[in-house]
């Protein structure tokens, strides 16, 4: 019976190990956003992923002041021919929005 249980939480574990980071409440802020509408995690969707953005981005020193500029202004050409709108602090908030960053860059 113990090695069930053994198995049981191996699987559980290997699963755990192999799903998309989701913080606490930035993915979220995300969604109300409308964020999500056109960015997924881990799938491509209208825009990138948020895991490609964070390869992108990584390492590079203003990071996230860039990010959060580019979701403040829109833009277009970056990832392909469809533009991002611009995104005003009446759909997210400035706190909200730093969070959801930092979020996505330690994807």
């Amino acid at each position: 019976m113990r090695i069930h249980y053994l198995i049981a939480g191996a699987v559980a574990a290997s699963f755990l190990a192999t799903a998309p980071v989701r913080a606490d409440g930035q993915e979220q802020k995300a969604q109300k956003a409308g964020c999500l509408a056109c960015h997924k995690v881990d799938k491509k969707a209208i825009g990138p992923t948020y895991q490609d953005v964070a390869k992108k981005y990584k390492g590079q020193a203003g990071a996230e002041a860039l990010l959060i500029e580019k979701v403040r202004k829109g833009g277009k050409g970056v990832w392909g021919a469809v533009p991002m709108p611009p995104n005003p602090v009446a759909k997210i908030s400035d706190d909200d929005l730093k969070d959801v960053v930092e979020w996505i860059l330690g994807l």
